[in-house]
């Protein structure tokens, strides 16, 4: 049976699929006829998204796998392996505009530019409008089910939004009499998406080596273990981040002159207590060693 992270992201996924089909056709059609180079890029930019949301959907629907005897801890970190792929997906795209637009710069010095119509000015404000609207409901469900994958498939969004902000005033330029616009604008537009491509890629690489959480999360984890009763002190916390999930290794100390079953229901509230204040630890590993009663 799905799980509500599995339904929450192919449900997303498929309204981008589906968005992203009307809207790349629309700015075909629109830059065929009305003869801007710039809106058929864009295009294709908005066809890469269908792509980046299938493999969205293929990634979450691995990672939501439980555990199995092949990986006993989880296929989390494949929706890690989907950003990364994404993130490569978001700069091929940013290299494709940029080669593209330097072509163009090249040939308008020699007067080659031809004017573009009417409708491709308003095909470029419908996929800003467009695209910057699926941009915040994707990330809006990313942040509800804190997936990186759908996180990086919002930002392509984002980076289509801008470039067809580019396109728009590009075409808005060639319109009015200045069409160097349009590659200029474009190039900076870029930039941006590989701003985007990178810290995609980086958040998805630090998840697959174990990265650590961040510092405030760590001291909330040990200040929560060091307040349960019978806990004496906390000697060692290691944390990782697994996908979207976290792991810990903690040790405490305790009265080394308590019984061991004290001792174990000792380290089982530690573990209970964590969990329950801490919904992205899925397993926690808690020794506990001995010292002198306080």
């Amino acid at each position: 049976m799905a799980t509500d992270f599995e339904k929450i992201a192919t449900k997303v996924s498929a309204v981008s699929i589906f968005g992203n089909l009307i809207l790349s056709l629309f700015k075909l059609m629109a830059g065929v006829l009305a003869n801007s180079g710039a809106m058929i890029s864009d295009a294709v930019h908005s066809a890469s998204d269908v792509f980046s949301s299938i493999i969205v959907i293929i990634g979450v629907k691995i990672s939501a796998k439980n555990s199995d005897k092949e990986h006993p801890y989880g296929h989390e970190r494949m929706e890690c392996v989907a950003a990364i792929v994404l993130s490569v997906i978001l700069l091929i795209t940013g290299i494709f505009i940029a080669e593209e637009t330097i072509g163009t710069i090249v040939k308008g010095r020699g007067g080659d530019i031809k004017v573009p119509g009417i409708l491709a000015l308003i095909a470029a404000v419908v996929s800003i409008v467009s695209k910057e609207a699926m941009y915040w409901y994707t990330r809006h469900y990313a942040k509800a089910i804190d997936s990186g994958a759908l996180m990086a498939d919002a930002w392509h969004h984002r980076s289509d939004a801008l470039s067809s902000v580019g396109a728009l005033i590009g075409i808005g330029g060639a319109r009015l009499g200045l069409p160097v616009l349009e590659p200029v604008a474009s190039l900076v537009i870029c930039l941006f998406i590989f701003k985007a491509a990178y810290d995609i890629f980086k958040d998805a690489t630090d998840k697959m080596v174990d990265h650590s959480c961040d510092d405030e999360t760590e001291e909330r984890l040990r200040r929560c273990a060091a307040e349960q009763a019978g806990v004496a002190g906390v000697d060692m916390l290691h944390t990782r981040i697994f996908g979207n999930k976290i792991y810990v290794d903690i040790e405490i100390r305790a009265d080394g002159e308590m019984k061991l079953r004290e001792a174990h229901n000792i380290a089982e509230n530690v573990h209970s207590e964590i969990e329950r204040n801490f919904p992205k630890v899925k397993h926690i590993m808690v020794h506990v060693n001995p010292c002198e009663k306080e």
